[in-house]
């Protein structure tokens, strides 16, 4: 259990921290145990990784330190701006080391996302644990290290201190998703807020739903959790409530929140059809509703999935739960976090913006086949236009359709993009003077009209394609 190798020095030069007000080196941390967390904030894996190690660190709060070790994926990873608004988003109070050129990674033998690294109180490696640890497994063995240091006089507990990155946004908090319902209200996700709002054309304020703390109560009175994506027709709008692992319904009528599929935790693979609320769901992030059924983006175990609405039942719709990017037929099909969804003009395809192979695909709702648009695989990605089998993208987040093109939220380029598949080709949106940051959601309205979540400047803005002109729409 307890291993020879002492650990190599996290306060090296040239690193940036955050959440604390100076480097820390393994002689301040003596007398605890520490978790390092090697993660990157494009990966789902790593998310459903911060509860876990969010109740060890409430639990032992002077025994346990964790430091996430930010190791990125992607160039754009690599700018601290940039992880310091993700660790605001998902409310990270931990200490974080950047690593852009994967220092720590390499000196401490780490080869994927997740992966913790235990450090005993003496400063010595004891234990290495890659992918998502298990909530109830990784708790107990925690325990049972501190008592057993405890008993062997090397536990010098002490609160660490913590100065955690802020950003409290606006009137919105790192929105999401945004689509438009039929009678020309909007549906959005305030993702940093945990509520969904209800807009007018305009963008004026109609209705706001849940308390505005992190929770999963319905009725009323709800609470959501991080809510990625929505949907919405005249009756309801759907929620994809992503760090509870459930999808959500709203009465737009009586303002009640009802949860119709999902069970609170991280669920596994989607098979067959079962019970919606005796399904456990993996992050779903995005959704559209069309003719009864609600598809989703079940981005925690790369697939999609349908639920019917009439019946309550939720099947797979596409991707075997394997991680990578591969065409064919529905089930043996893979996917890697797909997070935004758009029903084609007629209504016969599912595109979906696939993030972590940095691709744009899509699924045909009446052979469940998979195609991919733009993309190659997981470590291919970048900012090239021209035609679509040479064209990049960096992680997309969402997607939108109108009148036979796509437009991408290219999230990790700061960027809108058009697809059209019928010339075959990639562009970036005109010239106008988009001053965006991390675009997580975007929706059209008609052919000239674009409504952007400006993700990281807390607001949404307008894009008029036939005056070319862009406005903050909602801020």
């Amino acid at each position: 259990m307890f291993g020879l190798t002492r650990a190599p020095e996290l306060a090296a030069t040239g690193l940036t921290w955050f959440n604390v007000d100076q480097p820390l080196s393994l002689a301040q941390l003596r007398g605890k145990l520490v978790i390092l967390d090697f993660w990157t904030f494009c990966c789902v894996n790593c998310f459903h990784t911060l509860p876990v190690l969010k109740d060890l660190e409430n639990r032992f709060a002077n025994e346990l330190v964790v430091i996430g070790v930010h190791s990125p994926k992607f160039d754009h990873e690599r700018d601290p701006a940039m992880v310091a608004c993700a660790i605001a988003r998902y409310d990270i109070t931990h200490p974080v080391v950047h690593d852009p050129d994967l220092y720590l990674w390499e000196n401490y033998c780490v080869r994927a996302w997740p992966t913790l690294v235990l450090i005993s109180p003496d400063g010595r490696v004891i234990g290495q644990l890659a992918g998502e640890p298990h909530p109830d497994l990784l708790p107990q063995g925690v325990e049972d290290m501190i008592e057993r240091f405890f008993a062997m006089g090397k536990m010098r507990p002490a609160p660490t201190p913590c100065q955690p990155v802020s950003d409290p946004g606006g009137r919105l908090r790192f929105p999401g998703k945004i689509k438009r319902g039929a009678d020309g209200v909007w549906a959005l996700a305030d993702s940093g807020h945990h509520q969904v709002v209800l807009l007018d054309d305009h963008g004026g304020e109609i209705a706001r739903f849940g308390s505005g703390l992190a929770g999963r109560d319905d009725g009323i009175d709800a609470s959501f959790n991080g809510p990625e994506g929505v949907a919405i027709d005249r009756a309801f709008i759907y929620v994809a409530d992503t760090r509870n692992h459930l999808i959500r319904r709203i009465d737009r009528q009586s303002g009640v929140t009802a949860t119709i599929a999902g069970q609170g935790w991280r669920g596994g693979t989607l098979g067959r059809a079962a019970p919606g609320l005796e399904t456990a769901l993996a992050s779903p992030w995005d959704m559209e509703v069309h003719d009864g059924s609600l598809y989703f983006a079940n981005a925690g175990s790369h697939q999609l999935g349908a639920l019917d609405l009439d019946t309550g039942m939720i099947r797979m719709l596409a991707g075997s739960g394997g991680e990578n990017l591969g065409d064919g037929e529905a089930g043996q099909s893979l996917l890697a976090q797909p997070s935004g969804l758009a029903l084609s003009d007629d209504g016969g395809s599912l595109y979906f913006a696939d993030a972590e192979t940095s691709a744009l695909r899509r699924v045909c709702l009446s052979t469940g086949r998979v195609d991919t648009l733009v993309g190659q695989g997981l470590f291919d990605f970048g900012h090239k236009n021209g035609p679509l089998a040479q064209a990049r993208l960096q992680h997309p987040l969402g997607v939108s359709c109108a009148n036979g093109r796509l437009f991408i939220a290219d999230s990790y380029n700061h960027a809108i993009r058009v697809v059209d598949p019928v010339s075959g080709q990639v562009s970036d949106l005109g010239h106008l003077p988009l001053d965006i940051s991390e675009p997580a959601g975007i929706a059209t309205d008609g052919a000239n009209r674009l409504l952007v979540s400006d993700t990281n400047n807390h607001r949404i803005i307008e894009v008029d394609l036939q005056a070319n002109t862009v406005r903050a729409w909602a801020a």
